[in-house]
């Protein structure tokens, strides 16, 4: 149980720190984050305090879907936007095109990574993954749907408000499903756990 606290923990503050780095890349966040970046232009609250709020609201839309959080759902409202947003009060913007790009798919890499961690502790999932499960349990629409409908939602709202899209939102949706599914095997507590009650004695 400490050993997945642990990847739980590191897991979420490493989610928020590639968050930021992503959008200290300036090339185009990801969905929800374009969200929280579009809320962040018009209120003037960091974009970190304001995923943690997000992430908050995203929870009370679990009540209705009758979704029942875990200890990682909590931690994962609490950390992931702190994370984020002491990450990016201590890193500047990046300049110059390669710069950019290198900080944005070293941000893609440390999520894919933080999502093995946080994941494979199975302390239950963010509120915005619940929110697709919900969403899929009570209605029946696929997952690939619900996560579409959802986060093309954000999406949209978010670049309204005046979050940034751009070929780093492109990126971000065509890496981060096969690098956490490359993560996830790498972390997983269950399989390893599975793994030595089957070690002979």
């Amino acid at each position: 149980m400490p050993r997945r606290i642990v990847q739980l923990l590191v897991g979420l503050f490493l989610y928020g720190a590639g968050c930021a780095l992503t959008v200290e890349a300036g090339l185009g966040v990801d969905p929800w984050t374009v969200f929280a970046q579009g809320l962040s232009v018009r209120t003037g609250i960091g974009i970190g305090w304001i995923t943690n709020i997000v992430g908050f609201f995203v929870l009370l839309l679990w009540i209705p879907l009758r979704q029942k959080p875990g200890i990682g759902t909590i931690a994962n409202i609490l950390l992931v936007g702190t994370s984020m947003q002491i990450v990016l009060d201590l890193i500047p913007p990046m300049t110059g095109f390669v710069a950019q790009l290198a900080t944005l798919l070293a941000g893609i890499l440390l999520v894919a990574l933080a999502s093995g961690l946080y994941i494979g502790a199975r302390f239950g999932p963010g509120p915005r993954d619940g929110l697709m499960t919900g969403l899929n349990a009570r209605l029946g629409w696929p997952i690939w749907l619900c996560r579409a409908l959802v986060e093309l939602s954000v999406l949209l709202v978010g670049w309204l408000l005046g979050g940034t899209v751009g070929i780093g939102t492109v990126l971000f949706a065509v890496l981060i499903g096969p690098l956490v599914h490359v993560a996830l095997p790498l972390f997983d507590t269950r399989r390893k756990t599975e793994a030595v009650s089957h070690q002979p004695a």
